[in-house]
C-alpha cells in the first residue's frame, strides 16, 4: 500500500485485491510511518528489520536503560539489509518548563501526580509522591521538568545515549493552566530548541 499504486494481495480476512489502485497517492514518495516500541528487545529487533523509524517513550525510570534499545534496533536493521544512519529514532518524553528549576517542579508536580497516580491505580503502580517526582528531576532521571537550561542539558544528554533525530515532548501531563502551558511552550520554542539544534549541528561524533 505504501510503496505501489496498483495492488495485488490475498489474505484471511477480506476478499483479495487484483490490480486495486490506491487513491490518493500519498504526497511523500514514503509514507513516514513510526513503529513505537515496547520496550522490549524484540520491539526494537522488529522495527530495524523491517527497516521503519522508530519511537521510544521513556515515561518513568533511568533513560540509558533504553539506550540498549537503539543499539539493537541498529544492529537488527543492518543485518536485514538497511542503512542505520537513514533510519530516524525519536525520543518521547514527559516534561514542563518554567523560569526556575523550582518553579517548574511545583507548578507541574499536582498534576503530573494525579494523572500518574489515577493511571497507577488501574495498572497496579503506587501513588506517586513527591519524593518519587523528584527523583526523575535528577539530570539523569526521565522527567524533563525544570528551567530551558536543564531541559536543555537533558535533551542533549538524552542524544547522547541515543543520537536521536526527533524529540517530542509532552507538557500536558494533567490539566495545567492555560498560562503555564502557554509559557512552557514559550521557552521551549524561542530558547530551548534552537540551542538543542545549535549543540546537535556542531556535534559530528558517530553514533552506534
Amino acid at each position: 500500500l505504501r510503496e505501489a499504486e496498483l495492488v495485488t494481495w490475498s489474505g484471511r480476512h477480506r476478499p483479495p485485491l487484483e490490480n486495486a489502485g490506491i487513491y490518493p497517492r500519498p504526497q511523500q514518495t514514503q509514507i513516514p510511518i513510526w513503529i513505537a516500541v515496547g520496550g522490549t528487545p524484540q520491539s526494537a529487533v522488529r522495527a530495524g528489520t523491517l527497516g521503519l523509524p522508530m519511537a521510544i517513550a521513556i515515561i518513568g525510570g533511568m533513560p540509558e536503560r533504553f539506550a540498549q534499545l537503539a543499539h539493537i534496533y541498529r544492529v537488527a536493521a543492518a543485518e536485514a539489509g538497511h542503512d542505520p544512519a537513514t533510519l530516524p529514532i525519536s525520543i518521547n518524553s514527559h516534561g514542563f518548563i518554567a523560569d526556575t528549576d523550582q518553579l517548574a517542579a511545583d507548578q507541574s508536580f499536582p498534576f503530573f501526580s494525579e494523572v500518574m497516580s489515577r493511571i497507577g491505580r488501574e495498572r497496579g503502580w503506587p501513588p506517586t509522591t513527591r519524593a518519587d517526582f523528584n527523583a526523575q528531576l535528577d539530570p539523569t532521571g526521565a522527567l524533563l521538568v525544570g528551567s530551558p537550561q536543564r531541559v536543555i542539558d537533558k535533551i542533549l544528554y538524552e542524544h547522547s545515549l541515543f543520537g536521536m533525530t526527533r524529540f517530542l515532548i509532552q507538557f500536558s501531563v494533567g490539566t495545567l493552566p492555560h498560562d503555564q502551558i502557554m509559557r512552557s511552550i514559550e521557552l521551549f520554542g524561542t530558547v530551548v530548541a534552537p540551542a538543542v539544534r545549535n549543540a546537535v549541528a556542531n556535534d559530528v561524533s558517530p553514533r552506534t
